[in-house]
């Protein structure tokens, strides 16, 4: 994430702000946030299952991308780690952003992920992949049994795009869960004006 560091902290903010909005919007939904960035030298825990409304923006000395992609082992821990704090009650989405493909974990593999996030979506659990154009995120979405997933170009405009784009799909869910209404499979990111 380095070519896109300034688009990706600001993209984060907009999802935390967009987070407190919707806690604003639906009261009656409790929306908590776990918010992990990773490299190879470190994962940092910004916000483990903390309320929506005790967050705050990013600090950008907060967020310094760098290193390989330990893609596997931020997931497992991050997934794991949540589903230990949740009931079957509860809907949780889950969003991976990536600009490379795994490379470098030592804990997690393909096998154990992907079978977390089947028995996982037998829940209230929804899994998103977003990923840069250098990668074939298609692929990458259904290795991990995610349905849901969006590619974007590796660039400010594309950045911020995307991350408008990941926010109206986050209010579309919060809405859904509000009314009781699942959202389709693969429609996620639908967006009604294309």
């Amino acid at each position: 994430m380095g070519i896109i560091q300034q688009q990706a902290f600001s993209g984060m903010n907009e999802t935390l702000q967009t987070v407190r909005q919707m806690q604003q919007k639906y009261p009656e939904q409790e929306q908590r946030v776990t918010l992990v960035t990773f490299n190879s030298a470190h994962t940092t825990w910004h916000y483990d299952n903390t309320p929506a409304m005790s967050t705050k923006d990013l600090r950008k000395e907060d967020y310094q991308p760098n290193g390989c992609t330990p893609l596997y082992d931020a997931m497992g821990s991050a997934i794991s780690k949540v589903n230990a704090m949740t009931t079957d009650r509860d809907h949780v989405l889950v969003t991976v952003i990536t600009d490379g493909e795994e490379n470098s974990s030592r804990e997690w593999t393909l096998q154990l992920i992907r079978s977390m996030i089947e028995k996982l979506k037998k829940q209230n659990w929804t899994f998103t992949l977003i990923g840069t154009d250098n990668l074939d995120v298609e692929s990458m979405a259904h290795s991990f049994a995610i349905d849901e997933h969006l590619e974007f170009h590796q660039d400010d405009r594309g950045t911020r795009s995307m991350f408008e784009r990941e926010r109206r799909s986050r209010e579309r869910y919060n809405e859904s869960v509000s009314r009781r209404i699942p959202l389709l499979k693969g429609l996620f990111f639908k967006d009604d004006d294309k």
